[in-house]
């Protein structure tokens, strides 16, 4: 199998990263569809108030399916803010998250940002792990009740 990496949407792209999204987080940890909801939200506000040059997604396809994603958002001349990062669960373990996370912070460092954040939960063990090794720092914590549960989302920044 061969992946195909993308840095550029295609129709029915954000519907798929959507439905992805909600799939994943349903089974894996019982989020509910205000989940979808969200992530909804963000990619339409992404696509409309995309620069090139300064926001980026990656998508890796096998055989057409997307089965990775990550988005590079701008937010000032300085930050950026990683979103939607995620690899299929029959595709973890070779080597993708890392590569996609990799390519987003290089992004970030040619397109002069000084700072990268992101939010995830106290759940997400292994992308946590992930994060530390690239050199984030968690800087918050909230704990609330969101997407059909009580969680912990934690910030994570990496200063450029």
């Amino acid at each position: 199998m061969g992946f195909n990496v993308r840095k550029e949407f295609r129709p029915g792209d954000v519907g798929e990263i959507i439905k992805f999204h909600g799939i994943v987080y349903s089974k894996e940890y019982g989020y509910d569809l205000t989940f979808e909801a969200y992530v909804a939200e963000g990619l339409a506000q992404f696509i409309k108030s995309f620069k090139p040059g300064k926001d980026c997604v990656w998508l890796v396809e096998d055989e057409g399916k997307i089965v990775g994603c990550i988005a590079v958002f701008g937010r000032t001349s300085q930050d950026a803010q990683l979103r939607w990062f995620l690899i299929h669960p029959d595709y973890r373990g070779r080597g993708l998250g890392k590569m996609l996370l990799n390519e987003a912070i290089e992004f970030c460092r040619k397109c002069g940002y000084r700072h990268v954040y992101l939010w995830t939960t106290s759940e997400l063990s292994v992308a946590r792990k992930l994060y530390t090794m690239f050199g984030f720092v968690k800087t918050e914590e909230k704990s609330h009740r969101i997407w059909g549960k009580d969680l912990v989302e934690e910030r994570y920044d990496l200063w450029l």
